[in-house]
């Protein structure tokens, strides 16, 4: 594979298939929610695999692959570790804002193949005017203000749309003046049998204690995720192609569903009853029950049209219905400890037991 150096032109760096030689893949991050399955994925794909990461997160990773460690958030750890290699692929997983992507472009420039940004969809959630469900083309546009201190919720949020894009912003950048070979992949919820959010384990949790599920009134957000291993096919498809270099693409299931239908769905493969209580969304955000009570009827959650992803790469998505089957499968045999916004159940039945005395629910 030639790269592309910092000038825009190929580089006459070429990885030959030499005997006993693999194409090599960096996998920043790796040991959260995506990272295990994709790095699996990517040795089992033939790749001689390195991971950077800090080395504080646990996270089961063939015995094979190489690990590096450090803060990637500091310019000298990362190019000390990254000091004279060149790679294939780079998968970063763990970049949240414009000074650590800029700096990424300049470690690894005319040193890297592909590299992939997993980037969010919570990029257009900033952006003043588009609707639901977002399109790539919705990306340039005026963005709102930033909300004030007081609404820390909010607040984090938007920080976390804002410096994704700056990130996105940096690497294009340095994709139209030096060719460097960004992809960025704008992910939804993403949901997996490890995501460390434990959204989906938290409805599980609810429903098998025999309580009510609280949710806010209203018909709330469409619901439009993503399974996992789908974003790993993603970045599988960009590896064995040249296709996307310098653009930008929503992954994220075909289907959407509505609260109402995901909880029966829940209820119906976890062979447990549902009962669902709705209160006012103030009240439940003045008793800090958001988002843990119910994560998926979060204000501040993306709904994306993949048809970009399924007509340039070919993506083929996970129907809804049969992954969370098999990430209910998954939590019944491997059952975590409660999560730690179920701490507040009591007072999640409390408030569901006083609407009841009121006749509210």
């Amino acid at each position: 594979m030639a790269f592309l150096c910092e000038n825009g032109r190929r580089c006459s760096l070429i990885l030959r298939a030499e005997p006993g030689n693999r194409v090599k893949a960096l996998v920043i991050g790796g040991t959260r929610n995506l990272g295990p399955a994709l790095v699996k994925a990517l040795v089992a794909a033939g790749y001689q695999v390195t991971v950077f990461n800090r080395g504080q997160t646990p996270g089961a990773l063939p015995a094979e692959v190489e690990r590096l460690y450090g803060d990637r958030s500091d310019f000298h750890q990362l190019a000390a570790a990254l000091a004279g290699r060149s790679f294939d692929l780079v998968v970063d997983t763990t970049l949240y804002n414009g000074p650590d992507a800029e700096a990424a472009t300049r470690i690894l420039g005319g040193r890297v193949g592909r590299y992939v940004f997993l980037s969010s969809g919570q990029v257009y959630l900033v952006r003043i005017g588009p609707e639901r469900p977002f399109r790539e083309e919705d990306y340039d546009g005026p963005v709102m203000a930033r909300p004030p201190e007081r609404d820390a919720y909010d607040l984090a949020n938007w920080l976390y749309g804002a410096e994704k894009r700056d990130a996105e912003d940096a690497f294009s950048r340095a994709w139209v003046e030096r060719r460097f070979p960004l992809t960025s992949l704008r992910l939804p919820n993403v949901n997996s049998e490890r995501d460390h959010r434990e959204r989906i384990w938290g409805y599980l949790a609810r429903l098998q204690d025999g309580g009510p599920i609280l949710v806010p009134e209203g018909p709330g957000l469409p619901l439009r995720h993503v399974y996992g291993d789908d974003v790993v096919q993603a970045v599988l498809r960009l590896a064995r192609s040249d296709t996307g270099m310098g653009r930008a693409y929503n992954i994220g299931q075909d289907d959407t569903l509505s609260i109402d239908e995901f909880l029966p769905l829940l209820a119906s493969l976890a062979r447990r009853p549902l009962r669902i209580v709705r209160l006012p969304r103030e009240r439940l955000e003045a008793e800090r029950l958001l988002p843990a009570c119910s994560p998926f009827s979060d204000s501040w959650m993306s709904c994306l049209d993949n048809r970009r992803s399924k007509q340039e790469l070919g993506m083929v998505y996970t129907p809804f219905a049969s992954y969370l089957g098999r990430i209910v499968t998954h939590y019944s045999e491997h059952p975590p400890a409660l999560p730690e916004g179920y701490r507040r159940r009591p007072v999640e039945r409390a408030l569901a037991e006083a609407a009841a005395r009121s006749g509210a629910a």
